[in-house]
């Protein structure tokens, strides 16, 4: 396995003093595209190619990004990739399908291609100021439920339904003989995870499931690649947010005033801590009885979001 630390330099920065993505090499012909800081819109991809076929997994927020992450993998001599997998549906992961396509098909659960036709251009609605280029909404063409196992020569490749966990529409990629997943964001590593697209106790199940795999190496959503002892703080984190919404509900408080009045401890840490009061929102939906994935209103959920920030928007740093 190539080195999986982030080059020096590459830690959290502010827009427009960001270090360009780079590439690590996982496996002979597997390889994570990782964008510094792994802050909102700057996600992970990655590409597993046998020399004659290459599958991409996940695309960029921004033409510029996915362009340079097409050039990446043709520098690297891989063929044209002829296979996108969707991790979900967030245009940090899907904007870019339209750069591979149409030499590429699109696959991805059947509520990703569903959630990518409602939200449409969702990150401009939230960060219009962004240089996006040229975003085509390309949802999967090709849908699975459950499970979907896919060759690339003779590297297989499978897709994982883990259940409603970060949205309805999640995806692990699991390639088996190299014991690496692409976790998508199921897993944040550095970040505060973000469950209000999706379910609190939903992701705490796919924590499990993640851990079922026995994977030896993890590709994030966001943040550097790192191993499975990362699902141990995400866990203790989830576990963390059910409780707090417990108390602050049983005592009356809004979500709102359950983040801001809670103590981070180890988890102050975390970058986008302003998620809290997101994740928050979900935990109280659930014991409200909404079912996982059920719609929360967005603007409330930012809105929240932004006042957890001290009057700030929250950035997109693509």
């Amino acid at each position: 396995m190539g080195d999986t630390s982030a080059p020096a330099g590459q830690g959290r920065g502010t827009p427009g003093q960001l270090p360009e993505p780079y590439l690590t090499e996982l496996a002979a012909g597997v390889h994570a595209f990782v964008q510094p800081d792994g802050g909102w819109c700057l996600n992970n991809a990655g590409f597993v190619t046998d020399g004659d076929a290459t599958l991409v997994v996940d695309t960029a927020a921004t033409e510029r990004r996915a362009r340079l992450l097409r050039r990446r993998i043709a520098e690297s001599g891989a063929p044209t990739p002829r296979t996108v997998v969707n991790t979900h549906h967030h245009g940090d992961h899907t904007y870019g399908n339209g750069v591979f396509t149409p030499e590429a098909t699109v696959i991805g659960h059947e509520a990703c291609r569903r959630e990518v036709l409602a939200a449409g251009h969702q990150l401009h609605a939230v960060w219009p100021q962004v240089e996006y280029g040229d975003i085509r909404i390309t949802p999967p063409t090709l849908t699975y439920r459950d499970e979907l196992t896919l060759y690339v020569g003779g590297i297989e490749v499978r897709l994982i339904h883990p259940g409603v966990a970060h949205t309805p529409g999640d995806t692990l990629v699991w390639l088996p003989r190299q014991r690496i997943v692409f976790a998508g964001d199921l897993v944040f590593n550095g970040g505060t995870p973000f469950v209000f697209m999706g379910s609190l106790s939903g992701s705490l199940r796919a924590v499990e499931r993640l851990r079922s795999l026995d994977a030896a190496v993890v590709v994030p959503g966001h943040g550097p690649v790192t191993g499975p002892e990362v699902y141990d703080g995400i866990e203790r984190y989830l576990t963390f947010v059910g409780r707090l919404a417990q108390e602050g509900r049983a005592a009356g408080r809004t979500p709102l005033q359950t983040a801001q009045a809670a103590d981070l401890g180890p988890f102050a840490e975390l970058a986008e801590s302003e998620r809290l009061v997101a994740n928050l929102h979900r935990a109280y939906a659930e014991l409200d009885g909404a079912a996982p994935g059920a719609p929360l209103d967005p603007l409330v959920g930012f809105g929240d979001m932004t006042v957890m920030n001290g009057g700030v928007p929250v950035a997109c740093h693509a």
